[in-house]
């Protein structure tokens, strides 16, 4: 069984980065030479580890399921990634980061992570400089910030609202530098399909090649998992439509524990459902909070359009609830305020499902030239998309599954369960407790790629100087192959009549539905059942076309669709067990008066760490989040 060892260091919170740095193993430039290293993903924070362990000296294998790393998710992060410079000189420093974030995520994370992506989140914002990342700048010349939900500080650099995009590119020029150089071989339309365990530790990859269909095998003395999240989950969400969480799993079914599964964010400001035909849902960038007010029609199921409703027939429902932090209450709260007025039929639009966010009073101060420089991508995608001007009228915005705060279990190293398997970025739980605050996740993504994991897995590989390269022909690459075939095989011959799609917007459905924005014990059982019912159904009733020696799409959604319907029962037993609220996870049966999230610390205070069981119920591991330098204390933006 496996044993939970965080291996946080002792000391000051303010030194145990920086005196654990001083204490891990180095290997020299010519041993570097000797070992291979796999990363699996080229967002930011797999190019950034990529081309920092290229930099290094070390052979690096990275691959993406993409043509071209610069398609990558992490471009469609809009409005922005946190620093702690306080170049505003509002109070801002390393520690009110780590609070902010700390408190945000409910107290659900440990202490020295998030302090440690506080402390690197400065030599992030520089690096980005020195690569030439595009961030907006003041009249002076000096780097422009703002401001996100959940904070009282402006500490977020932009570069208007395609923030994640420049910094794709930026770092996708350090990949390509080491790239050029011979350190670093791309292999992009790539899947990876499982991971190989050699006595123990992680030593290679079997992979399917997009265009061909081969399977194929690579080694390494460490693998490194930086595939994102899985909130496409629930079908229509703002990630990307491939965006899935087929590599974490896979991890997890070889061994790799899985962190807070049920931990999802759900995003206030997505462009609400249109029609039935739709793939995905559009963000709209919290960032647009910072001069955009929300507000319903104070009478219920008023259809009027908004500028005929004046002013004080107007609910500006976060600023009436809470005056400190206004329309920037962190996502959590922000989208269960606006479910809620929606469900009690203040709704707007045809469906009764959106909100209002207005402009009106920014551009009447700031004038339409000044907000047209913040946001004019942003509103050009508005109205592309629903054929309004929100220049002229207000942009209608409601949830969507956005990020996981979930993911595989890491270690203060960024090492699963499974040694030499690394988890970085979204792939990994570690630092955002039970709801992420706005721009921290191009911050976590590229300190843990730049700046934290070139450090630690030089550590774990001081030992494997001496190992030689690792030869694919072993009989784990064999028994792994054969499996990965099997699958294959076994959804390539059912012949049903349902695509992949039919069973991921199914899938989606039950899973809004009963683990979404609010759960309860009732709809999480229920849903349990609908999902073994639901993957009897797959295994009878799904249908690929094409062949599997081929480029086929629908294979890949099929494989993917398949890990999904798994991944949903642990999703749901995590939330079954934890009957607390904290932050995205909101029980109905633990609420305060207010209806605020209320948390169970002497019940709950841990990370749920969930252990693959075969085909018999997972085993829970509790790791107990010790707080030794803040006092837990209830959330509140009042």
């Amino acid at each position: 069984m496996t044993k939970l060892n965080s291996k946080i260091p002792d000391g000051p919170l303010s030194e145990k980065w920086s005196k654990h740095k001083a204490s891990l193993r180095l290997v020299n430039p010519a041993n570097k030479k000797k070992i291979d290293i796999i990363v699996i993903g080229t967002g930011l924070a797999g190019a950034s580890a990529a081309s920092s362990l290229g930099e290094m000296g070390y052979n690096v294998k990275v691959f993406c399921y993409q043509d071209t790393p610069r398609r990558a998710h992490s471009v469609a992060a809009q409005g922005g990634i946190n620093a702690a410079k306080n170049y505003k000189n509002d109070g801002d420093s390393v520690y009110r980061l780590f609070y902010d974030m700390l408190k945000g995520g409910d107290f659900r994370a440990r202490e020295a992570n998030v302090y440690r992506a506080a402390e690197v989140s400065n030599f992030v914002i520089d690096h980005y400089v020195a690569l030439g990342v595009p961030f907006a700048r003041d009249y002076g010349g000096y780097l422009d910030n703002r401001s996100f939900g959940g904070v009282q500080v402006s500490r977020t650099f932009y570069a208007k609202g395609q923030t994640g995009q420049q910094c794709v590119l930026g770092t996708y020029s350090s990949l390509l530098r080491q790239v050029n150089k011979g350190r670093v071989t791309m292999y992009p339309r790539r899947d990876l399909l499982d991971i190989v365990v050699i006595e123990g530790k992680a030593r290679g990859i079997i992979a399917r090649n997009l265009i061909s269909g081969s399977i194929e095998r690579h080694s390494a003395h460490a693998v490194v998992l930086a595939t994102g999240g899985y909130g496409t989950i629930y079908y229509l969400s703002t990630l990307a439509v491939n965006s899935n969480g087929s590599a974490a799993w896979a991890a997890y079914k070889r061994g790799a524990c899985f962190g807070n599964p049920s931990f999802i964010q759900i995003h206030p400001t997505s462009i609400p459902v249109l029609n039935d035909f739709q793939s995905k849902l559009t963000l709209m960038s919290e960032s647009l909070r910072n001069d955009g007010r929300v507000w319903v029609p104070k009478e219920k199921g008023d259809k009027r359009i908004p500028k005929d409703i004046p002013e004080e027939e107007r609910d500006y429902y976060l600023e009436r609830r809470y005056p400190a932090f206004g329309n920037l209450v962190p996502r959590d709260v922000a989208s269960r305020a606006a479910k809620e007025r929606c469900d009690a039929g203040y709704g707007v639009g045809a469906s009764g499902l959106s909100v209002y966010l207005d402009f009106k009073d920014a551009i009447k101060k700031q004038g339409k030239k000044a907000i047209e420089n913040k946001y004019g991508n942003l509103f050009e995608m508005y109205e592309k998309i629903s054929g309004e001007n929100p220049y002229e009228t207000p942009m209608k915005i409601y949830p969507a599954g956005h990020y996981t705060m979930g993911g595989l279990w890491v270690d203060y190293n960024l090492m699963t369960t499974i040694p030499g398997l690394f988890a970085i970025g979204e792939a990994n739980f570690s630092d955002h407790g039970a709801n992420r605050l706005g721009a921290s996740s191009l911050m976590q993504c590229t300190g843990d790629g730049y700046f934290i994991l070139p450090y630690t897995i030089s550590d774990y590989l001081a030992d494997d100087i001496r190992t030689g390269v690792i030869p694919t022909s072993t009989t784990e690459f064999d028994t792994s192959e054969k499996e990965v075939k099997e699958k294959i095989s076994r959804i390539m011959a059912v012949k049903g009549k349902q695509t992949p799609m039919d069973f991921h917007k199914k899938l989606g459905k039950i899973m809004w539905n009963y683990s979404g924005m609010v759960r309860n014990e009732e709809g999480l059982k229920k849903a349990l059942v609908l999902l073994e019912e639901l993957k009897e159904e797959f295994w009878k009733d799904i249908n690929i076309a094409g062949t599997a020696d081929d480029l086929n799409q629908e294979l890949e959604k099929g494989l993917r669709v398949a890990d999904f319907i798994e991944l949903s029962k642990l999703i749901c037993l995590d939330a079954l067990n934890r009957k607390e609220s904290c932050g995205a996870h909101f029980r109905e049966e633990s609420q305060t008066e207010n209806g605020e999230a209320k948390r169970q610390d002497d019940l709950f205070a841990y990370v749920a760490a969930w252990e693959y069981n075969g085909e018999n119920d997972p085993i829970l591991h509790k790791e107990t989040l010790k707080f030794e330098f803040v006092e837990l204390k209830e959330r509140s933006y009042k």
